[in-house]
């Protein structure tokens, strides 16, 4: 059985399916910037509910008002992918998927964004990074709903219970539960090279569809600790087009608040880079193959080589090229990591400082 990972967009004719906006204003052709990125706006972090007091229904009144449908434009048919997202500030921004909207970004396309009433917002496009499959939005409108609380991957269990919110399949404010059945999970999600992300993601049972893309996964004291983004399929192709098999994954919190804020303050965002290709189709959890390194870049600077097996970052185990992806980009630019690496007969330890690209 082959097991893949599915991007979880709805597609039509696939599967059914407070203060002054002007006071926090970025830059002037970068509609929906904000100067002071997340610290420039007003989000929330206090738990809606309290440890005792945490059930689904609670969870789902709480978050089904801060849950919106996402309706873009998809190889020029406008509503042609719907997906979904959730209210980051009092300002009017919201966050989805890149790969909810990265047809319409490029078409220059329609945006809406509907509430959980059914009213609709024209949505503008503050920017988006592909490789950490994100999108913040910005319209308006939105400044009436209320702000998603922010909780923390980090401080997750497995098998603590979650809920996901969206709207899967085009049914909006549909909401589903399970548990956290792993985390830090290696995945890559995309149809090509120029679109994979890799994320160091949040698996769960929770049903996660196509159209649940970019809406919250959320714990029992109501704080979004991630962003649905994918699903595995056994086999298929990765169009999203499959339904759930009990194993989604979502993008952790903590990476949302770092590209939110950098796409805030700029318009985009940045990741970290080390200046080496590396094998991703090795699966023996031996370590992760350089394939080739770069002149002039941090892997050359700290003398990693063609050949060299990565085996832990910072003393975290690395099992294949995918897992080096992801260990790499769950840090940011300007980090120093040590990578254990077997030369040969050799095992030794290279620090690397990371470098800079934007996408």
């Amino acid at each position: 059985m082959v097991t893949t990972i599915a991007l979880v967009v709805g597609v039509t004719g696939g599967v059914a399916g407070g203060v002054a906006y002007e006071r926090y204003h970025g830059d002037e052709t970068t509609p929906g910037t904000v100067v002071g990125g997340l610290g420039g706006v007003d989000t929330v972090s206090a738990p809606p509910l309290s440890a005792e007091n945490g059930s689904i229904a609670a969870v789902a009144q709480k978050l089904l008002p801060s849950t919106v449908q996402i309706s873009a434009e998809y190889d020029g048919q406008a509503n042609g992918a719907t997906g979904s997202g959730f209210v980051l500030d009092r300002q009017g921004h919201v966050v989805t998927n890149n790969h909810v909207v990265s047809s319409a970004a490029s078409d220059d396309g329609p945006i809406e964004i509907v509430d959980q009433d059914g009213n609709r917002y024209t949505a503008t496009l503050v920017g988006r990074s592909a490789v950490y499959d994100l999108a913040v939005l910005y319209a308006p409108g939105v400044k009436d709903l209320r702000p998603a609380s922010l909780g923390r991957s980090a401080a997750l269990q497995v098998g603590e219970g979650v809920v996901a919110i969206g709207s899967p399949l085009g049914l909006s404010s549909t909401v589903t539960a399970g548990i956290v059945s792993a985390l830090h999970r290696p995945v890559t999600t995309g149809d090509t090279a120029d679109d994979s992300s890799y994320i160091n993601a949040v698996q769960t049972d929770a049903a996660i569809n196509p159209g649940n893309s970019g809406g919250p996964l959320v714990n029992l004291r109501g704080q979004v600790v991630g962003v649905n983004s994918a699903i595995a399929t056994t086999g298929g192709s990765a169009s999203g087009e499959a339904g759930n098999i009990g194993v989604g994954f979502a993008i952790p919190i903590e990476q949302v608040r770092v590209t939110a804020d950098q796409i805030l303050r700029t318009g985009e965002a940045s990741y970290p880079v080390i200046g080496a290709k590396v094998q991703t189709g090795q699966n023996d959890g031996s370590g992760a193959e350089i394939d080739e390194v770069v002149k002039g870049t941090p892997a050359d600077d700290a003398g990693l080589e063609k050949g060299d097996i990565v085996t832990a970052v910072d003393g975290e185990r690395v099992t294949d090229g995918i897992a080096l992806i992801v260990a790499i980009r769950a840090h940011q630019p300007g980090e120093t990591l040590d990578f254990t690496i077997e030369r040969g007969s050799d095992e030794q330890v290279i620090s690397v400082t990371l470098g800079s690209e934007t996408g």
